[in-house]
């Protein structure tokens, strides 16, 4: 039996009620047991479903929206297809209020995928995309027409052999109904309120050091940071943002803190508590990792998997990042907490 999933990416207002996530998987999982709520959206595999409701998937998707519009005044834009990755291929270019199926044919989706820029393609970032362009790749039906071992000699065994199948409509991921927690948070009060923005930026190190080592443990990956400054009277600043690709490496978390905290400009604000949250989190095995030409990125990541070994046979301590020893050892964040 061939597969039908769907795809959906909800237009929620900026002040929805907190509770509407909840509501919307609450009417899905009436069609289907097998959804996956996403930020802003969801995975539902409908290829059980369409017997029990006696219509086709698209038939199911109109029916979803309609319901979705109805009950909650959220409009959705809808892929349909055989795989999750084609699914949301389909979805990304899909205006709200209407629907993208494609069948689940050799044809179909060749016809749907061949024309499709490259960097369409999951996992295919900017520099790959530039390199694959100067050899004349670029629609995704220029890749499918490169042998494997070709694009394994210019991408690496792996990434290569994930381009070839990804090129050719093949995806093994599938609709993850396990709901993962959806943050996790740590915190640092200083001792006396703080003026200086180099202790500040050691803070954020320590608590993206921290939310890294948790979610590494806990095998998953966060989608986007938070960041919240509390000041000594008592006001707070918060800002988010999302993550150029999903992680739990401490040096993409810190990176993209910094540029958070320096979008607020503080200046020499005397700060009482600051404040790290990884937002979105998912499962690690569902990630989709950014190819990439430089094999000097993985030597951080290498680094930190031998760290995380010494931590948990000899304590948090034992192995921190160097700036953090300007003063003495660094203590961990309190107050880490899962929501």
């Amino acid at each position: 039996m061939s597969r039908s999933i769907l795809r959906l990416s909800f237009d929620l207002p900026p002040d929805a009620d907190v509770e509407l996530p909840e509501r919307l998987r609450r009417l899905l999982e009436d069609f289907t047991p097998r959804v996956q709520m996403l930020e802003g959206g969801a995975l539902l595999d409908l290829t059980g479903a369409t017997r029990w409701w006696q219509r086709d998937a698209r038939g199911i998707t109109e029916l979803v929206q309609l319901r979705a519009l109805a009950l909650f005044g959220v409009r959705s834009a809808a892929g349909v297809a055989g795989t999750p990755m084609l699914a949301t291929m389909a979805c990304a270019l899909t205006p709200f209020g209407r629907r993208t199926v494609i069948d689940d044919s050799p044809e179909a989706i060749s016809a749907f995928l061949r024309p499709r820029p490259v960097r369409e393609l999951p996992g295919v970032g900017g520099k790959t995309a530039t390199l694959l362009g100067e050899y004349g790749l670029h629609t995704v039906g220029d890749v499918a027409d490169v042998p494997q071992h070709t694009l394994q000699r210019l991408l690496g065994a792996r990434a290569g052999r994930a381009l070839h199948e990804h090129a050719h409509g093949r995806d093994t991921q599938v609709v993850d109904p396990t709901p993962a927690p959806a943050s996790l948070s740590t915190e640092h009060r200083f001792a006396r309120d703080e003026l200086d923005p180099a202790a500040h930026r050691r803070t954020l190190l320590a608590l993206a050091d921290d939310l890294g080592a948790r979610l590494r443990a806990t095998d998953q990956i966060a989608t986007g940071v938070t960041l919240t400054v509390r000041y000594a009277d008592g006001s707070a600043t918060r800002r988010s943002r999302t993550l150029p690709e999903a992680t739990q490496h401490t040096l993409l978390l810190a990176r993209t803190a910094y540029a958070v905290y320096e979008s607020l400009g503080l200046q020499r604000a005397r700060v009482r508590c600051i404040a790290l949250r990884a937002d979105a989190l998912r499962p690690a095995a569902r990630a989709t990792r950014q190819l990439t030409l430089d094999a000097g990125d993985d030597k951080p990541f290498a680094i930190e998997a031998v760290a995380d070994r010494a931590r948990a046979r000899y304590g948090h301590n034992v192995i921190y990042p160097a700036a953090l020893a300007i003063t003495s050892s660094p203590s961990a964040p309190k107050n880490g907490q899962r929501r």
